[in-house]
C-alpha cells in the first residue's frame, strides 16, 4: 500500500523490453540504505517489485501488460519518475490509501498557471470519471492530489510550488499521459453496488437511516 506522498524523484535511464516483459533502470538523485530486493516501489504510481540495486540505480522487471496499460511503456528516457516506498506499520498516512494499481490512462488536456499554483485539466475515459468525485482523492502518476472540479471529458487537480518541485508532474504538457487510480475504498463500493450486493437500494435516505449521515 502506498500514500501518494512521493518521497524521491528518480529518472528513467533506460528501458528494456521483450516479448512479454521487459525491464526499468531507473537512477536514484541518492540511495535508500536499507532498501533490499523484493521490496515494492510504487513508480510514477505503478507498483513495482525491486529486483536488482546498485549504489545509484534501480532495477525492476515489468510485464508487457504493464509497458501497455500504463504511461512506463512510453515515458522518454531522462524523464523524472516518481518513487514511493511501501508503508510500514507505523507510517504517517499523509495522502490517501492507494494499492498503485492503474486504473487507466488520462490525457492533460491543459496546464494552467494560476498565481503561484498550476492547474492541471486531465481527460479520461468515462469509465473513470465514474469513479471520481469532487473534493475526493486521485492518484496522478503515483501523486495524492484533491479533485478540484469536474466535467464530462475529465477533471481538474491543483498543484501547489511544493508539488511542482518535489515531483515529476512539473514536467507535463499538454498531450502528456498520466497514470490515473481512483479511490480505492469508492471503488469497492461502486462495484458492490454495481453487483447488487446491498439488500437494499442505497439512497441518502437509507443512508441517514443507517446513521452514516
Amino acid at each position: 500500500m502506498f500514500t501518494g506522498i512521493v518521497q524521491k524523484l528518480g529518472s528513467l535511464a533506460l528501458r528494456e523490453a521483450a516479448g512479454d516483459s521487459g525491464r526499468l533502470h531507473v537512477d536514484l538523485p541518492d540511495r535508500w540504505p536499507d532498501l533490499e530486493t523484493g521490496e515494492s516501489i510504487a513508480v510514477e504510481g505503478v507498483c513495482l517489485t525491486v529486483a536488482e540495486i546498485s549504489r545509484t540505480q534501480l532495477s525492476f522487471d515489468v510485464l508487457a501488460e504493464t509497458f501497455r496499460r500504463t504511461n512506463l511503456g512510453t515515458v522518454d528516457v531522462g524523464s523524472s519518475l516518481n518513487l514511493e516506498r511501501a508503508l510500514s506499520q507505523g507510517d504517517r498516512l499523509g495522502g490517501h490509501i492507494m494499492n498503485g494499481h492503474i486504473d487507466g490512462v488520462g490525457e492533460v488536456r491543459s496546464v494552467e498557471h494560476r498565481d503561484q499554483d498550476v492547474v492541471l485539466q486531465v481527460d479520461c475515459e468515462d469509465e473513470l470519471l465514474e469513479g471520481i468525485v469532487f473534493k475526493g482523492c486521485i492518484s496522478c502518476n503515483g501523486v495524492s492530489l484533491t479533485v478540484a472540479a469536474l466535467d464530462e471529458n475529465g477533471f481538474d487537480v491543483h498543484l501547489i510550488p511544493e508539488t511542482m518541485k518535489r515531483t515529476s508532474l512539473s514536467r507535463l504538457v499538454t498531450g502528456s499521459a498520466v497514470n490515473l487510480e481512483i479511490d480505492v475504498i469508492g471503488k469497492y463500493v461502486r462495484e458492490f453496488v454495481r453487483r447488487g450486493a446491498f439488500p437494499r437500494e442505497v439512497t441518502w435516505e437509507r443512508l441517514r437511516e443507517e446513521g452514516l449521515l
